[in-house]
């Protein structure tokens, strides 16, 4: 197993699929099968890929501790890159093809709509995470406080989810099954950093 994982072939085979989503709404492009509304479909289809990309990185530590594979952690920066890879082509969807990067409207869109708030609100606190990502990052901002930064990532699936769930406003299935995958993978990181601020039973003996 360990070494199948750390083959570079498997990384190589990680990142075509996750090109996948991406590559088939080019040929929808291409073959005119972009629905009756073409626009929609694509904010709709990036906006879904980001947000279950961030859940998917959320889920490599707690995966890697349960599993007792250290090595995943190896995959967790192109799947966070990966999240902000179609919230980047959500955003500019909305910005270029419903918007025209006209300011004006959107600035009445985003009052008539706060869902747009929410989503805004969850790109940006992508966006230091990927300029952070590289190993140099990490030695110039130090292990610790490159760790809490990357804590936005929290933020940026709750960010996710509200946005979802304010926008479809009538169905909310499809947002409510993702707040349900969010909760356990936030509680879980709750419960590890209660876990690791209680005294090791030797040392609280020792002070008692």
């Amino acid at each position: 197993m360990k070494k199948i994982l750390f083959s570079p072939w498997t990384k190589r085979a990680l990142f075509v699929l996750c090109l996948i989503p991406a590559l088939l709404l080019v040929w929808r492009g291409f073959t005119g099968d972009l629905s009756a509304n073409p626009i929609e479909y694509i904010e709709h289809r990036t906006g879904d890929w980001a947000l279950r990309f961030l859940l998917i990185t959320l889920a490599v530590t707690p995966l890697r501790k349960i599993l007792q594979r250290p090595d995943l952690i190896q995959y967790r920066r192109m799947l966070g890159l990966f999240a902000f890879f179609y919230g980047s082509m959500h955003l500019l969807t909305y910005l270029w093809l419903d918007q025209s990067f006209s300011v004006p409207a959107m600035i009445k869109d985003v009052v008539k709509r706060p869902f747009i708030t929410a989503g805004m609100t969850g790109f940006l606190s992508m966006l230091p995470l990927a300029v952070t990502s590289t190993a140099g990052w990490i030695r110039r901002i130090g292990g610790r406080n490159w760790q809490r930064l990357h804590r936005l990532i929290y933020l940026a699936a709750t960010a996710g989810v509200v946005h979802y769930y304010w926008l479809v406003k009538s169905d909310v299935r499809l947002p409510l099954l993702y707040a349900a995958l969010l909760t356990p993978l936030l509680a879980w990181r709750l419960v590890e950093a209660a876990r690791k601020r209680r005294p090791h039973p030797a040392a609280a003996a020792a002070l008692r």
